[in-house]
């Protein structure tokens, strides 16, 4: 049940709301929640990464004024709303894109710029990882990058004393605690879901393996301690509230939620962290996740990767680093050219506009070919990627057919993993559930994604808070839990009474993605010649 805004500003006075940030690929959001798990504020911060000496990063500098002009933000959003200063919190937590490669010496010094996920420099590492432990090592996790730096001599790793991802750096920036929840944990190392913690065989292992280096540390000495959710992960110090809140309004003491990736998050936000529940998270880059009923048959390295849910169930992911960042750019483009026109819209109704005119094309997009690669994709096996557009001479070049041409390719490297799971491993779901940007004109973003996964896809009314509600949900879960596992928490507190829009594909939409499919599998060939040609 909603409330009045004196009974939020009440609450909020109280502290008892609950905040999650995340930090996602192109904005850093915070979702304020009330006693009912429901958004009451929010605030954000757009950024962009960038393309530094081959490394796509992101520089401390841009991390820490984000984190704190995001804050100012909904600060002043709840000031706005409610007519209070926000100074105390019931419970709080960070989240941020998984995997990447933050290190830091002894002293607490970044010892290189921060990799992110996004970067794929570490393919000699991920592949000798995969086969050594037997287990798929993507090259977006925090070990490749670790041994890929071992494996070039880069003078940093001797001085290495502790690595972790984006949303353990920030959660250590306000709390001093170097720690990460399970989920975020897993994408930096393979983690034991009988212990909940990581796999020692494989530390072993590579203890072993780098042993010829005579490094002064261990490996389960560098990583942050793995925590799950309902587990305190420390409190708000008061530096760190100072830092967040420069004004010094916000009190320090607040408990923190162990800090995850955006899996874990989007799970939770989508109430999917139960075993046969799945959700895909769409938006600058892509991926799906499936709760397992047991581990898979076999290892599928650069294809499928093992995860785990804020609990610790195993979770598979089949994982595109590309979706609608170029789609975005070619919007922007007509955007551009309705101005020179003399014209203006609004960018949600451009965004619609242009979105639903996808529903009117050609099943299979008439014969147009786009491949939306801004950066490499491990899943198609490319280290670069070229943002690419080809047509025959006898393709429906519409705008109908244009706009369902970039929809489809954004799901392409997806549909190459998802085929695994569903085809090779047989896995079964009960429930596949979208967020994202990708979602953000429902029956579009549904439609094609149920015909590109061969399955109906649903959507919550509160997709669009994504992450970060994800994040402030797991906070209230730990303080608001009652000793519930975290899948009746959701069930019982937040989902009960949520809407769902479901969305079936036609056999003829399902048919005509699969045609395009084949098509853009069969054209991988000129994405490859583009990468070699254009430079």
């Amino acid at each position: 049940m909603s409330k009045d805004k004196g009974t939020l500003a009440a609450l909020i006075e109280a502290g008892e709301a609950v905040l999650g940030i995340e930090f996602g690929s192109t904005r850093i959001k915070a979702v304020l929640i009330d006693s009912d798990n429901t958004p009451i504020a929010s605030g954000a911060f757009d950024w962009q990464n960038s393309l530094v000496n081959g490394i796509w990063t992101y520089s401390i500098d841009e991390i820490q004024n984000g984190l704190k002009t995001c804050y100012a933000g909904l600060k002043a959003d709840v000031k706005a709303k409610y007519g209070v200063t926000l100074k105390k919190l019931k419970a709080f937590g960070v989240s941020a894109m998984m995997h990447g490669y933050l290190v830091f010496d002894k002293n607490d010094k970044l010892l290189v710029p921060f990799r992110t996920w996004r970067n794929t420099i570490t393919g000699e590492a991920a592949e000798k990882l995969s086969i050594l432990f037997n287990y798929p090592i993507p090259e977006r996790w925090s070990i490749s990058h670790l041994y890929q730096a071992i494996l070039k001599n880069e003078p940093h790793v001797k001085d290495a004393a502790f690595f972790t991802t984006l949303a353990g750096y920030v959660h250590w920036l306000l709390s001093g605690e170097k720690v990460l929840g399970i989920g975020d944990a897993s994408g930096m190392f393979p983690v034991d879901a009988s212990t909940k913690n990581y796999d020692k065989k494989m530390i072993a292992k590579f203890n072993d393996l780098v042993a010829q280096y005579k490094f002064s540390w261990k490996l389960e000495e560098m990583l942050p301690k793995v925590l799950v959710a309902g587990q305190q992960a420390g409190t708000m110090t008061a530096e760190g509230a100072k830092f967040l809140d420069p004004d010094g309004d916000l009190c320090e003491g607040c408990p923190l939620a162990p800090p995850e990736g955006d899996a874990g998050t989007g799970m939770v936000a989508t109430n999917s962290v139960a075993p046969r529940t799945g959700n895909v998270s769409a938006g600058t880059s892509v991926f799906a996740m499936v709760v397992l009923e047991k581990p898979l048959s076999k290892s599928y390295s650069g294809k499928i990767d093992l995860v785990a849910t804020p609990e610790g169930y195993l979770t598979a992911m089949a994982h595109g680093n590309n979706c609608t960042g170029d789609y975005d750019a070619w919007i922007k483009l007509f955007g551009e050219a309705i101005g020179e026109c003399g014209f203006k819209i609004d960018k949600g109704a451009l965004y619609d506009n242009l979105l639903k005119a996808a529903l009117k094309g050609d099943k299979d997009c008439g014969g147009l070919l786009p491949y939306n690669y801004i950066s490499g994709e491990s899943m198609t096996g490319l280290s670069e990627g070229r943002p690419l557009f080809v047509r025959a001479n006898n393709a429906k070049f519409t705008l109908a057919n244009f706009m369902r041409a970039q929809l489809f390719t954004a799901l392409g490297a997806l549909r190459t993993g998802m085929d695994i799971l569903f085809d090779d491993e047989q896995v079964k779901i009960d429930r596949l559930t979208g967020h994202g940007g990708f979602f953000k004109t429902a029956e579009v973003g549904l439609l094609v994604m149920s015909a590109a996964m061969h399955t109906p896809i649903s959507a919550l009314e509160t997709a669009g808070e994504g992450g970060p509600w994800g994040m402030a949900l797991l906070a209230s879960y730990m303080v608001n839990g009652k000793g519930m596992s975290l899948g009746d928490f959701l069930a019982k507190e937040v989902f009960a009474s949520s809407k769902v829009q479901s969305v079936t594909a036609t056999e003829e939409d399902i048919e005509g993605f699969d045609n395009f499919f084949a098509a853009y599998t069969r054209g991988l060939a000129v994405e490859k010649a583009a990468i070699l040609s254009v430079k």
